[in-house]
Order: C-alpha cells, then sequence, then structure tokens
C-alpha cells in the first residue's frame, strides 16, 4: 500500500530536501523531535518497552507506539483477533544469508548425498542452455556456457566421489581440498549458482540450489544448517574470492567469484519479536530460502528468536520415501516477490481475515508484502542502499522521515560488524562513509 504524500509547507520542503542530500544527523534529529511527545505517550500506555538497543531513535519510537496501539495492553486489543507481523529472514533477521552460507558450507564439507549421475541432472535442471550473462565471462574475457562449466564440474565430482572418504574414497576431506579438482568445483559450482541468478532470475536459481538437498532427510538437512550457522557465527565477516585453478581450466576456462562469508544475529530483531509476543501479536517468517533450513535458525533457542515453527514459510521441496527430492512442492508458490504475498494470503489472510499490521525486510524480494497489505501500519527496510524496487521504496522511506505518521522506515547496519547502526543510515562493507541512499 502506497503512502499518499500530504502538502507540505517550504520549511518541511527544505527539510525533506536537506536529508536527501547530506544533512543527514541533524535533520533525523530535528525529525524526530516532532512525533516525540505523542510515540512517548503511546508507549507509555502500552506497559512493556521495547529494547533501544541499536535501534534508529525514531524507528525506536514508531515501533513502541505500534505495540501500544495493537498490544494486550490496548483498550481495542481483541484476543480473538490476534494481530501479526511478518518478517523476512536473509539480511533482515541476521546478516547475510543463511541459503548462500549453507551453499559454501556444503562445498567445504562436501556435504552431499549424490552420486555423480545425480550431481550432473541436478546442476543442469531447468537452466536453460547457451552461454550466461555478459557479466559471467572467464579471465581470457571469453564467454561461459552452461554445458562447459557443468562438464568441469562433472569432472571434478567424479574425482571427489571416488577419493573422498566422505563417498567412496579413502582420502580424507582435508587431503582432498588440497586438490585441483576440489578447488575447482568449489569455484565452479558456486559460481554457476551466482550466474544462474543473475541470467535466469531467482524463479530458476532459487529452487535449482536447494536441489543439492536430494537424498536427505529434514533431519540430516536440519543438522547440516545447524553446523553451518555455527561455523558462520564464528567466522569473519569477510567477502573472499574464489578463482578456479590455472592448471586446470577445463572447458569453461579459469573463473572466479565472490563469497561473503560470515553471519550475524540481530539483536533488535529477536527483542522486537519478543516484544511483539509479549504483547499479543503473533510473530511469522517468510523468507527465500528452504523452510526447514530457516525453522532451524528462528526456532532453535540458543539462537534467541523463538519463534513458532508452524509460523515459518519458505522454500518447499517435495519428498519420497522420506528424504526430499530434486522437485519443487506442487502448488506452493515460490516465496519470493509477489509469492510471498502469495503464501501470506494463502496462509494467513485466508484463515484470519486481515493482512499483517508490520513487514520488514531488506530487498526486492520483499517489495510486494511490504506494500500489499491495506492492514500494514508500518513497513521497516533494512537499510542495504540498493536499487531496483527496493530501492524505490526506500527513497519512499527517506522522504517519509519527517512524517508523525510514517508507512515505512529505514533502519541503518554496518556492514563491516554486522551490527545495526542508532540511524537511518548505514555503512556498506569495505566502504568508510554511511549513507542514507545507494
Amino acid at each position: 500500500m502506497k503512502s499518499v504524500k500530504k502538502p507540505e509547507d517550504t520549511a518541511n520542503l527544505q527539510k525533506r530536501r536537506t536529508l536527501l542530500t547530506g544533512g543527514l544527523v541533524a535533520g533525523l534529529a530535528a525529525a524526530a523531535l516532532a512525533p516525540a511527545e505523542l510515540l512517548a505517550k503511546d508507549a507509555k500506555a502500552a506497559g512493556l518497552k521495547l529494547d533501544r538497543a541499536k535501534w534508529g531513535e525514531r524507528n525506536h519510537q514508531q515501533l513502541q507506539a505500534l505495540l501500544a496501539r495493537n498490544g494486550n495492553s490496548s483498550a481495542s486489543y481483541n484476543p480473538k483477533r490476534r494481530p501479526y507481523a511478518v518478517f523476512d529472514w536473509d539480511n533482515t533477521s541476521i546478516m547475510n544469508d543463511t541459503e548462500e552460507a549453507l551453499l559454501m558450507y556444503q562445498i567445504n564439507t562436501l556435504s552431499f548425498k549424490l552420486t555423480p549421475q545425480e550431481m550432473a541432472a541436478i546442476i543442469r535442471q531447468n537452466v536453460p542452455a547457451g552461454p550466461f550473462a555478459a557479466d559471467f565471462k572467464n579471465a581470457a574475457g571469453q564467454s561461459v556456457d552452461l554445458e562447459a562449466i557443468c562438464s568441469d564440474i562433472d569432472s571434478d565430482y567424479q574425482y571427489l566421489y571416488e577419493n573422498c572418504d566422505k563417498f567412496k574414497g579413502d582420502k580424507k576431506l582435508e587431503e582432498v581440498r588440497e586438490t585441483v579438482q576440489f578447488q575447482d568445483f568449489r569455484a565452479k559450482l558456486y559460481y554457476l549458482y551466482e550466474a544462474v541468478n543473475e541470467t535466469y532470475g531467482v524463479n530458476v536459481g532459487y529452487p535449482w540450489v536447494i536441489y543439492f538437498f536430494t537424498n536427505m532427510s529434514v533431519a540430516e538437512v536440519q543438522k547440516l544448517a545447524e553446523a553451518s550457522n555455527d561455523h558462520n557465527l564464528g567466522l569473519g565477516l569477510v567477502k573472499t574470492k574464489y578463482a578456479s585453478p590455472t592448471a586446470q581450466p577445463g572447458k569453461a576456462g579459469v573463473v572466479s567469484t565472490t563469497h561473503f562469508h560470515g553471519i550475524r544475529l540481530c539483536t533488535e530483531i529477536a527483542t522486537l519479536m519478543d516484544a511483539l509476543q509479549q504483547s499479543g501479536i503473533d510473530v511469522y517468517v517468510s523468507s527465500a530460502s528452504l523452510e526447514d533450513v530457516v525453522a532451524v535458525f528462528a526456532t532453535t533457542p540458543k539462537y534467541g528468536y523463538n519463534v513458532k515453527r508452524e509460523h515459518v514459510l519458505g522454500l518447499r521441496l517435495e519428498s519420497a520415501n522420506g528424504v526430499f527430492v530434486n522437485q519443487y512442492k506442487a502448488g506452493w508458490p515460490l516465496n519470493w516477490g509477489p509469492g510471498k504475498t502469495e503464501v501470506i494470503k494463502k496462509e494467513l489472510v485466508a484463515s484470519k481475515g486481515y493482512g499483517p499490521i508490520f513487514v520488514a525486510g531488506d530487498s526486492d524480494g520483499d517489495y510486494d508484502m511490504l506494500r500489499d497489505f491495506a492492514d500494514t501500519q508500518l513497513g521497516m527496510i533494512v537499510n542495504r542502499m540498493k536499487k531496483g524496487k527496493i530501492g524505490d521504496l526506500s527513497k519512499l522511506a527517506a522522504e517519509q522521515i519527517p512524517s508523525a505518521a510514517p508507512r515505512f522506515l529505514l533502519q541503518g547496519r554496518n556492514e563491516q560488524t554486522g551490527n545495526w547502526m542508532p540511524s537511518e543510515a548505514s555503512l556498506k562493507y569495505g566502504k568508510s562513509d554511511t549513507a542514507l541512499l545507494g
């Protein structure tokens, strides 16, 4: 739902321009003062205080007021019509992407239950033949096509399957990881993931990456996801370049790709989820990662989010004989972009009769659910200074900073540390200055 702009006097217009052109700190402080007294009054009525942590001050006030208006301390609260909130997971509820982290962890630990023939089929599944997008060239500047890189991955995986003791061989993983075949496999499989998504979009790429769980049970996938989570929580936040070995050019040639290692928990999201639930407001997660993978993070007590398992919505796979198969769940929407709205309508609105009061997201995949429901009072965007649809929505949120009753909020983040910033502005990885918009 788009907000309708109200007429602004000259002073307010100048204030907004100041905010959008660099007078960020002073402008935000002034904007926060206007609604502060009203918001504080609502917060007092709520009786439940949201932890301040590193929320932007104005965002904290707006969320405190949201709890006051809708929570069980409000005179209008109806326990038979419980309000609810919906959170994206990757790069919203945590720093970085749990599915991408898990793919790299799978590769690095060779955690696959696939024969070479099954691996060969999956890496080609539903991916059009031919060259990838222009950005995906090899070190010699030549285009890379699907069959060339898949042929190289086939050869690498056959060697790993025959030699590593995780499969049929007798060599330890540590020894195998030093081989050119493993290094080629790692670089080219992750390169393929990036190339498929960037060339053909998430409708092809997102189901494709979860097919690597084929032949695993839910319990096996969740054990693997927990191991990946714990491993990545212990890593530094580092962007690492992986290049295939020059000694093993294969048919695709030498290619390189970059992975952003490390994951961070988000205290602010966890405490907001807790405050919502204590206030009688239900919490749901809507993710474009495999539902069973996200559920490990969202529901396991040690991570601190404490979402109910039945409240986690994500991508789903078909299963047979107790294990996953490489087929997307029939009749289940792809939970990204318009698909997130479709799932919310199908699973929540259909049974409750109303939409969420609050939605949080960070990317184009969340754009639709952030704006599609008339019942949504606040949509919060974790500010990654992105372009595209979410960039347009971020600009609207920036324009609404002076408003006493905004429809959208921007929340800043420091990508160097993974922690939030107490402002609307963010610090991008590798940058030295904060910014409000990309």
